[in-house]
């Protein structure tokens, strides 16, 4: 019973070793998200957030940012 408890045990830490380096990963990931999200903001037009805006259901909450932001100065004719 024992090497079958060390056995489980030594897979249960290997797992909990890959799912900490994931959140790592997935935390870093998140900050980068939200570091281009904050400065698409600050690039976009008031246009540009009013027409991402006008997009969205009215059922679904308004996101910080758009997600395809037109480029700053270009327009769309």
């Amino acid at each position: 019973m024992d090497l079958v408890k060390n056995h489980l045990m030594y897979a249960v830490r290997e797992e909990v070793e890959i799912l900490k380096e994931q959140i790592r990963e997935l935390v870093e990931k998140n900050s980068q998200l939200e570091r281009e999200n904050t400065l698409l903001k600050t690039l976009a037009s008031p246009e540009q957030l009013e027409k991402f805006q006008s997009r969205l259901s009215p059922e679904e909450p308004a996101p910080e940012t758009p997600e395809a932001p037109e480029a700053p100065g270009g327009s769309a004719v």
